[in-house]
C-alpha cells in the first residue's frame, strides 16, 4: 500500500498518531536524495553535486546553468531551491520548447531540504521558495499549495497538471488565468478532479483533457507542450515574466520566461503588498 510495509502499516494505525500524521505518512514518501549542495568557495554560494544514483547525470556545461541556494520557510525549515536557465533533463526540454526558464524547489524532507513532509510545511515551503512574478505550475499533490498561494497573492497565471479537488475551496478566490491539464485515463487522480476545478474557476482558459493519458505519461503527448506553449506565449499578457514548478515526483515549480538576470539567491516571492517572510 503506497510503498509501506505491513510492519509500517501496523505502526501507523495501531500506535494511534493524530489523523494529520497518518495522512502525511500516506501522502508523502520522499525518496532518498540524489544530490547534494556543496559550498562553491564563497560563503552563501552553493553548487549542485549529483550522486551516482541520480536518474539524470548532467554535463559540466549543464551544471553551470543551474543556480542553487537555500531559503528558510516560516516553519524554520531550509528549502532547497534551483534556478535553471535552459533547463536540464525534462526541464531542458520543457524550457526550450516553451521558451522559459524554470525555478524549482524540494519540499521539506525531500532532497536536501530539512524538516519533515507535512501539509503545513507544504504551504510554508512554496511561500518561502516562490520567486516574484511567475506562472505557478502544480502537479498532483503540488496543485494544492499552488492553489493556496495563488488564492492569497496575485500571480501571472496558474497551470494545474493532474490536480486534486482538495484545493477546491481556494479555486474561486484565484483571480489569475488558470490552465488545467489532466489525463483522461489517470489511475491515481481521477479525471473528474480536473473537470470539477475547471467548472469552478471563473477565469479558467480552455483546458487540455488528454485522451489515453495516465498519471505519468502526459508529457509524452504532443498536445501537452503545444497547449503550454500557446497558453504562455499567446494567452497571457506580454508583461507576464514567468511559470513555476516543483519536485518532479509531485510538486510545484516556477517556469520563468527567459530573462537577462536570475532572481537573487534566497529571494522570496513579493507581489504588491506582500511582506517578505
Amino acid at each position: 500500500m503506497n510503498g509501506l510495509s505491513v510492519t509500517e502499516l501496523c505502526c501507523l494505525f495501531c500506535c494511534p498518531p493524530c489523523p494529520g500524521r497518518i495522512a502525511a505518512k500516506l501522502a508523502f514518501l520522499p525518496p532518498e536524495p540524489t544530490y547534494l549542495l556543496v559550498l562553491a568557495g564563497t560563503p552563501g554560494r552553493w553548487k549542485l553535486h549529483l550522486m551516482e544514483r541520480a536518474d539524470f547525470q548532467y554535463s559540466q556545461r549543464e551544471l553551470h546553468t543551474i543556480e542553487v541556494f537555500l531559503t528558510k520557510s516560516s516553519r524554520g525549515n531550509r528549502i532547497s531551491c534551483m534556478y535553471v536557465r535552459w533547463m536540464s533533463s525534462f526541464y531542458i526540454g520543457l524550457g526550450t520548447r516553451i521558451n522559459c526558464n524554470i525555478f524549482s524547489y524540494d519540499y521539506s524532507g525531500y532532497g536536501v531540504s530539512s524538516g519533515k513532509p507535512s501539509e503545513k510545511n507544504l504551504y510554508a515551503d512554496i511561500d518561502a521558495a516562490c520567486p516574484d512574478s511567475v506562472v505557478l505550475y502544480g502537479q498532483g499533490i503540488g496543485t494544492v499549495p499552488t492553489m493556496d498561494l495563488a488564492s492569497l497573492y496575485e500571480c501571472a497565471a496558474v497551470v494545474l497538471r493532474s490536480p486534486l479537488t482538495s484545493g477546491m475551496r481556494k479555486v474561486s478566490k484565484i483571480t489569475s488565468p488558470m490552465l488545467i491539464i489532466h489525463g483522461m485515463e489517470d489511475e491515481v487522480i481521477d479525471f473528474s478532479h480536473g473537470l470539477v476545478l475547471y467548472e469552478r474557476h471563473p477565469k479558467a482558459v480552455e483546458p487540455l483533457w488528454v485522451e489515453g493519458a495516465g498519471r505519468n505519461d502526459i508529457e509524452l503527448y504532443s498536445q501537452y507542450l503545444e497547449r503550454l506553449r500557446r497558453f504562455i506565449s499567446q494567452e497571457l499578457p506580454t508583461s507576464a515574466p514567468s511559470l513555476v514548478a516543483g519536485p518532479s515526483c509531485a510538486g510545484t515549480s516556477a517556469i520563468r520566461r527567459r530573462l537577462d538576470t536570475a532572481p537573487a539567491p534566497g529571494a522570496a516571492c513579493e507581489p504588491p503588498g506582500r511582506p517578505t517572510p
